[in-house]
């Protein structure tokens, strides 16, 4: 059964593409004896005919690869764009390294490796970015004579 001109009234009539018109395969044939664009219409109204839906582009690779990032996955080295500090600021990196160092500070305070005075003074040093980690903070302490007894190994 020919249908070409059914399916090209039925196009106009619900404001699609030919090829957006979905035909009942079923009705085939009462379809080719509709001539005017009533009939047509009759069997739209009836279901014979209907308008496919238009195909979206799918969100389930965009929600796997969420789902990675949210777990901490796909943040290598080919993954990253801009700069060092783009991802982690200089004051949040300046913030996890003073603590550091101020908490091993007092903990030599507290413990009696460090005399107050000495505590201060490697305070505004620790401040003012002298260190750049515990480690050298450790060392400088070792190498000036700045601790009571020895000191506690990392």
């Amino acid at each position: 059964m020919d249908v070409k001109t059914q399916r090209r009234l039925a196009a106009k009539i619900l404001k699609v593409g030919s090829n957006r018109v979905k035909i009942n395969p079923d009705s085939l044939y009462d379809l080719s004896l509709a001539i005017t664009r009533e009939d047509v219409r009759r069997h739209i109204d009836d279901g014979d005919i209907r308008k496919k839906k238009i195909q979206g582009v799918s969100r389930g690779r965009a929600r796997a690869v969420a789902a990675k990032k949210r777990r901490g996955q796909r943040i290598g080295v080919g993954s990253r764009k801009g700069p060092k500090y783009s991802r982690l600021s200089k004051k949040d990196r300046w913030i996890s390294k003073i603590r550091v160092q101020r908490k091993f500070l007092k903990k030599l305070r507290d413990e009696g490796y460090i005399d107050t005075a000495t505590y201060r003074k490697l305070y505004l040093q620790s401040k003012g970015g002298l260190f750049r980690s515990v480690r050298y903070l450790r060392n400088h302490i070792a190498e000036h004579g700045l601790s009571k007894k020895r000191l506690p190994e990392l």
